[in-house]
C-alpha cells in the first residue's frame, strides 16, 4: 500500500520503518525539517535498536521517504496514519491541539481529492474523541460524508521503548476499532503483515484499551513496590515474596478478577488488606494504593445503591446474598452489605439465594449475620418465582447460572439491574443494565 505516516517522533518514526521494511511505501510527514532530513539520509530521528539499519535499508530501497507537506503526503496515499504526539495539558487532561491541526489539514486536503481514503489514527486519546471530534471535524473541513467518501479507524500501539521494533513484529494483540467493513478491512490490511491475529472491535473500545493497559501497568509497578516496602520494614526478602506470587498463573497473573462487576468481600480479601494496611502504617511504610483498595470498593456500593434509586422502584428483589455463589458465606458479602443500605432507605427487599439457610448457619457466620442484619431471616425466600413476581427492581449480585435468564422471565416492566454479568442478554434488552456497563 501507499501510506503516509503523520509524525516522526517514537511511534511514528518505528511505524514507518516497520511498514516500509514489509514493502509498502512509506511517505512519512512531519513540521520538523531536521526530522525530515534525517530520514531521507537514511538516519532515524529517535534511538532504538535496529532502527538505524532498517531507515538506511528502507530508504535506499525506495520504501521510505520523508516530507513536511502533509497535503501532498496524504494526496499519494491510499491511508493516512496518524501517531500525532499527545501529550498532558496543564490540567492534566491529554493535549489534543496537535490531533486537531493535523485532521484539519487531512480534512482540507481530501475535499479536493478523488477517491476513498482511510484516516487510520493511533495515537493516544481518550476515548469518544474520534466520534466526537476527529470525525466531525474530518467532515466540516472535508465537505465529505463519513464512511460513504472517507473511512475513519482506530488502532492501538504496543510499543516499548528499547524493544519496538521487535514489539510491532510481534505485538501482544492487533487491535481495530472501526465502525463500518471497509474501514475495518483496509486497516486490518495494514496491521496484518505482522504476526497475530486482527480483532475488531468499536472504536471507543479501541481508544480505551491502550489507557487500560497502561494504568494496569502502572498499578502492577505501584503495588509490587508497596510490596516491597511492606516486606523491607518486617525484614522480608520482597523479591523472593513477589517471585512466589508470580508462580500462580491460575490466580495471580492471569485473567482472574479482572472482569468489571460488584463489589469484592468474603471473608479474605478485606480482612487482609485492613492487616497489611495497618501494620504497614505502624511500621512506618507508605502504602497509598493498598489504602485506597477499601475505598474503592466501597465507591463501588455507593454506585450500586445509586443505580437501584435511580431505577425508580421501591420494591427490590435481591438475587444472591452470600459474598459469591456457591457458598454460604455471608462474613463481609457485599451484597448482605447492599441489602442493608437498601433497608436503611426504605426499599421493601425480597431475598433469593439458593445456598443460604439461615437455619443451617453456624459460628461466626451465624454470628456476623444475626449482628448485621438480624433481620434477614425476614426477607428471604427459598421461592425465586415469588421473589421476581413481587419486585419493581430486580437486582442480581452473583453469578449464578440459575439467574443467568432472569431477563427474559420478568414482565417488561420490571428493570433488571445486573451486578455479576451473568444476566447480560446478547441483544440487549430496554429493562436491563449493568453495574458498569
Amino acid at each position: 500500500m501507499d501510506i503516509a505516516v503523520v509524525g516522526l517522533g517514537y511511534v511514528g518514526t518505528v511505524t514507518g520503518a516497520c511498514l516500509a521494511d514489509l514493502g509498502h511505501f512509506v511517505v512519512a510527514v512531519d513540521v520538523n525539517p531536521i526530522k525530515v532530513g534525517q530520514v531521507n539520509e537514511g538516519i532515524s530521528p529517535v534511538t532504538e535498536d535496529q532502527l538505524d539499519e532498517m531507515v538506511r535499508r528502507c530508504v535506499e530501497t525506495g520504501t521510505l521517504s520523508a516530507t513536511d507537506d502533509l497535503a501532498d503526503a496524504v494526496r499519494r496515499s491510499e491511508v493516512v496514519l496518524v501517531c500525532v504526539g499527545t501529550p498532558s495539558g496543564r490540567t492534566g487532561d491529554v493535549h489534543l491541539d496537535d490531533v486537531r491541526r493535523v485532521m484539519t489539514e487531512i480534512g482540507g486536503t481530501l475535499r479536493d481529492l478523488d477517491g476513498w481514503r482511510l484516516v487510520l489514527i493511533t495515537s493516544t486519546v481518550p476515548p469518544g474523541t474520534l466520534v466526537d471530534d476527529i470525525i466531525p471535524e474530518l467532515e466540516r473541513s472535508s465537505g465529505k460524508r463519513w464512511p460513504e467518501e472517507f473511512g475513519v479507524a482506530f488502532s492501538p500501539e504496543f510499543l516499548r521503548e528499547g524493544t519496538a521494533v521487535e514489539d510491532y513484529r510481534q505485538p501482544p494483540k492487533i487491535i481495530v476499532g472501526a465502525s463500518d467493513d471497509r474501514s475495518f478491512e483496509v486497516a486490518a490490511a495494514v496491521r496484518a503483515s505482522v504476526a497475530g491475529e486482527v480483532v475488531r472491535t468499536s472504536i471507543s473500545a479501541a481508544e480505551m484499551v491502550k489507557f487500560t493497559d497502561n494504568a494496569w501497568h502502572a498499578l502492577k509497578v505501584a503495588f509490587a513496590n508497596e510490596i516491597g516496602r511492606i516486606a523491607d520494614v518486617h525484614g522480608v526478602d520482597s523479591l523472593e515474596v513477589m517471585s512466589l506470587f508470580k508462580s500462580d498463573t491460575d490466580l495471580n497473573i492471569s485473567t482472574t478478577y479482572l472482569t468489571p462487576g460488584f463489589a469484592f468481600g468474603g471473608s479474605c480479601l478485606p480482612k487482609d488488606l485492613r492487616t497489611l494496611t495497618y501494620r504497614a502504617r505502624r511500621r512506618g511504610a507508605s502504602v497509598p494504593v493498598l489504602e485506597s483498595v477499601l475505598s474503592s470498593n466501597a465507591a463501588h456500593m455507593d454506585l450500586a445503591v445509586n443505580k437501584i434509586k435511580e431505577a425508580g422502584g421501591r420494591t427490590v428483589a435481591l438475587l444472591g446474598l452470600a459474598f459469591k455463589n456457591g457458598t454460604d458465606d455471608l462474613r463481609e458479602s457485599p451484597a448482605l452489605e447492599l441489602a442493608e443500605h437498601l433497608i436503611g432507605k426504605g426499599f421493601d427487599l425480597r431475598i433469593h439465594d439458593e445456598h443460604v439457610n439461615l437455619d443451617r448457619l453456624i459460628g461466626a457466620n451465624r454470628e456476623y449475620v444475626l449482628r448485621v442484619l438480624p433481620h434477614v431471616a425476614e426477607l428471604l425466600s427459598p421461592d425465586y418465582g415469588a421473589v421476581l413476581a413481587e419486585a419493581d427492581v430486580v437486582v442480581v449480585t452473583q453469578k449464578n447460572p440459575l439467574y443467568a435468564d432472569v431477563v427474559a422471565s420478568v414482565r417488561p416492566d420490571q428493570t433488571v439491574i445486573d451486578f455479576s454479568g451473568i444476566a447480560r442478554p446478547a441483544g440487549g434488552a430496554p429493562n436491563y443494565t449493568g453495574l458498569t456497563w
